[in-house]
């Protein structure tokens, strides 16, 4: 019988842990002590020694950080009875230093954050670590930043999935040496970076053997849409002839397929993407978007979650692996997940995952689209 992704994945993320389970848009801050019992539980579960800081980026770049990532943290962070803040950024530099510092004089002793870019994620480890707080990466290493610990999925592994999957869908329609778009992701992301180095190392070689076209290759600062859309429409005046699109995410994949639709070009011009997001997988039930990557966001935050109730109990968690920082050359204490590449015949897997909802992603138009892509 069939098991979730999640279910299996979840499972062994505590295992490789080896750890015991133990817990808004605009600027919206969660803060509490998790302390209280559930219904129907005997007692509550006991509070942490310690308190945790969690800096999420935005809510533009991707819906995850506030649907997804926010409760998941919340839920592990109360189930624990240990003392939380989330705040969000918002995209706002000054304002993730200022989120740091208020968490900083708050007490936190322990702060996961999900860096801007790497020189302002620096700024804040160094000053939390000088406090003696115990420092995570969460889904984005900060370079130089030598955190205690980074959780993340393997992002090249997303990468190649992405580069895979592009190729997977112009075979399929038979594309005799189509020209490739690149919409990257913002260039001081490490995560795009890496990304890139995934999906190039299956398209290089496409190139290299002239099966396939190296078109317009850019990056999309701060993963904005908008700019996106924009740079999407230079590219393809610039070459109308683009057969490809690696978008690297959904975000940057709906744009494309926005000015592809203004062209009568949507459904012909296949585009990759990321995260699963109800958006990007209702383009690939219409046939606008190829595929997706789907980042089991739960995984990630109970792992993140489990690391940082250890450390704010007086822990010294093992990590599963390590990671290279390029800039200081020092292999970072590791946790790395493993991506799905999300095509039509299993957008139904990211739905019994319980990631997206059928009554979110299958509602109106959707529903027969559902029906027909066997989501029940």
């Amino acid at each position: 019988m069939r098991k979730g992704i999640f279910t299996i994945g979840a499972a062994m993320v505590a295992l490789s842990l080896g750890l015991t389970a133990c817990g808004g848009e605009s600027g919206e801050t969660s803060a509490g002590t998790g302390a209280s019992a559930s219904p129907g539980a005997s007692s509550a579960a006991p509070a942490a020694k310690g308190k945790v800081g969690v800096i999420l980026p935005d809510s533009k770049s991707s819906v995850r950080w506030e649907t997804a990532d926010r409760k998941y943290l919340e839920e592990a962070f109360k189930a624990a009875g240990v003392e939380y803040d989330i705040q969000n950024a918002q995209g706002d530099k000054a304002a993730f230093q200022t989120i740091a510092d208020q968490m900083i004089t708050s007490g936190v002793t322990v702060l996961a954050i999900v860096n801007l870019d790497s020189g302002t994620g620096k700024a804040v480890l160094d000053k939390a670590k000088a406090q003696g707080i115990a420092t995570i990466d969460y889904d984005r290493l900060t370079l130089g930043g030598n955190a205690d610990y980074y959780v993340s999925f393997d992002n090249t592994a997303v990468g190649k999935l992405q580069g895979e999957g592009l190729v997977k869908c112009l075979t399929e329609q038979k594309a005799e040496k189509p020209v490739i778009a690149r919409l990257n992701g913002s260039p001081t992301d490490n995560n795009a970076t890496l990304f890139k180095q995934g999906y190039d190392g299956v398209l290089q070689p496409k190139f290299d053997a002239g099966e396939y076209v190296a078109g317009p290759d850019d990056s999309v600062p701060d993963w904005d849409n908008a700019q996106a859309g924009t740079i999407f429409e230079q590219q393809l005046t610039k070459e109308p002839k683009i057969a490809g699109v690696l978008a690297a995410n959904d975000g940057l994949g709906n744009a494309a397929i926005t000015v592809l639709k203004k062209n009568n070009l949507n459904g012909k011009v296949p585009v990759t993407g990321q995260d699963a997001t109800v958006q990007g997988l209702q383009n690939i039930l219409n046939g606008d978007q190829c595929m997706t990557v789907y980042k089991a966001v739960k995984q990630e935050a109970d792992a993140t979650a489990k690391l940082a109730i250890a450390l704010a109990n007086g822990e010294k968690p093992a990590a599963t692996g390590t990671v290279k920082d390029t800039e200081t050359n020092a292999d970072v204490p590791a946790v790395l997940l493993t991506p799905v590449a999300i095509f039509k015949d299993n957008v139904k897997d990211v739905v019994a995952d319980n990631f997206v909802t059928k009554e979110e992603l299958c509602a109106g138009e959707f529903a027969a689209k559902c029906t027909e892509a066997g989501i029940s």
